[in-house]
């Protein structure tokens, strides 16, 4: 069997909507933060990590 890959959540630090996964490359030492587009707000927000 494969394994399955590991995925990053990543969520809207303006709405809190989980509307992004990335491939985890590997184990960070801090939450990952990207600018993403939300179309829930409809804006380009910063999106961090989920647990």
């Amino acid at each position: 069997m494969r394994e399955m890959a590991k995925k990053i959540v990543l969520s809207c630090s303006k709405c809190a909507s989980r509307n992004y996964t990335v491939p985890a490359k590997a184990e960070p030492s801090t939450r990952l933060e990207l600018k993403k587009f939300c179309a829930r707000c409809n804006e380009h927000t910063v999106h961090k990590q989920t647990i």
